[in-house]
């Protein structure tokens, strides 16, 4: 038996049982017999040589080989499909579900803008957005692209930059600028950060200073950092664009600009799968909208 073929159909019908959790389910969904759905994913394991599932009385429950198999080719065998219907009907069209991670500060101001107009450019597209600024797992989460600000090292994950933005140290209103010491030692200063910022200092605040953040409160929003500073907690290291509005209001005030530091703003999404023509759509458009704009989260 030649494993380096895999039909795709049986495939197709495998990951559709496979995500319904039985024949029976799968059958409704898909409108199908379920006698041709047992058959054809029979078919596939004499194909493949293994057994892809459990079959008992009352559960049909996937083996360690039938998961690695689901997990790694559900959303491949989804894109191929989709892509081969577009051929097919002589459009190649975004179209389908794109859920989408943002960070909280580009949801609470522009994003719901940019969703609509690019639902109306691309009216056969279901886009889900969710803002949050937590790391999420593009594959296991069921993520097709996410927005990040310095996004960590991940071989799994392909993107463009969109664009970068200065950082700023920035304190409360109330806060005194710490004088120059004698003794070139930064002094510490209180200061609020996030929760997967492990910049530990100094931050240069003048030519002839620099200081210390003693780090008492790590929050994990942006937008959470920059009100907390307006509320006296502390000094911190924000992207200029998140604390523009706050600085002209006089809620806080920026003591400098850090030199040769920046805050970079990606558009991320998986390397093992085909890039459909919704995700590349999706991308293009994020680019074009966000590189005008001031202002990112993390």
């Amino acid at each position: 038996m030649d494993h380096s073929k895999i039909d795709l159909g049986l495939l197709a019908d495998f990951n559709l049982v496979a995500s319904a959790g039985g024949f029976g389910r799968a059958s409704r969904l898909s409108g199908r017999p379920k006698a041709t759905l047992s058959r054809r994913v029979m078919a596939l394991e004499e194909s493949l040589g293994v057994r892809l599932f459990e079959r008992g009385t009352h559960k049909l429950t996937l083996t360690e080989s039938g998961r690695a198999l689901h997990e790694r080719t559900s959303s491949l065998v989804a894109e191929i499909l989709e892509v081969g219907q577009c051929v097919a009907e002589g459009s190649l069209q975004p179209r389908g579900r794109l859920k989408v991670s943002v960070p909280l500060f580009l949801g609470q101001t522009t994003f719901g803008q940019l969703a609509a107009e690019f639902v109306r450019r691309y009216p056969e597209v279901e886009l889900e957005v969710i803002a949050e600024d937590r790391y999420v797992d593009l594959v296991d989460e069921g993520y097709d692209v996410v927005i990040r600000a310095n996004p960590r090292s991940d071989e799994n994950l392909v993107g463009r930059r969109i664009r970068e933005e200065t950082l700023v140290v920035v304190a409360p209103p109330g806060m005194r600028r710490p004088r120059p010491p004698k003794d070139g030692t930064p002094p510490r200063v209180p200061a609020v950060a996030m929760i997967s910022f492990q910049d530990n200092g100094p931050w240069r605040v003048t030519d002839r200073l620099e200081i210390m953040p003693d780090v008492r409160l790590r929050l994990s929003s942006l937008l959470m950092v920059r009100d907390a500073v307006c509320t006296g907690a502390g000094a911190a290291l924000l992207p200029r664009g998140v604390v523009a509005d706050a600085a002209a209001e006089g809620r806080l005030v920026i003591w400098s600009t850090v030199p040769h530091r920046t805050s970079e703003l990606w558009v991320l999404h998986s390397s093992r799968r085909l890039v459909s023509t919704k995700v590349s759509a999706f991308v293009d458009f994020v680019v074009e909208a966000l590189r005008g704009n001031h202002g990112i989260g993390a």
